[in-house]
């Protein structure tokens, strides 16, 4: 899973816009928009916060695994 498809489903579970994502990870809203479209990676200490931000709320993003 993408970076921007956690984004976006971390944002529908909680029902909050991308500017209150912005305000609560400390970065823009147009930088969470340039996530949300795929224009932009977030760096480093970006994902460690959002990874944080979704442990805080209960939000698990499983990882789809295919097996062969």
């Amino acid at each position: 899973m993408e970076f921007k498809d956690k984004v976006i489903f971390a944002r529908a579970k909680l029902r909050i816009t991308q500017d209150r994502l912005a305000k609560e990870l400390g970065v823009s809203f147009a930088t969470v928009n340039r996530w949300e479209n795929g224009n932009t990676k977030p760096n480093k200490i970006a994902i460690v916060n959002f990874n944080e931000f979704c442990k805080n709320n209960n939000i698990v993003i499983e990882e789809i695994r295919y097996e062969y």
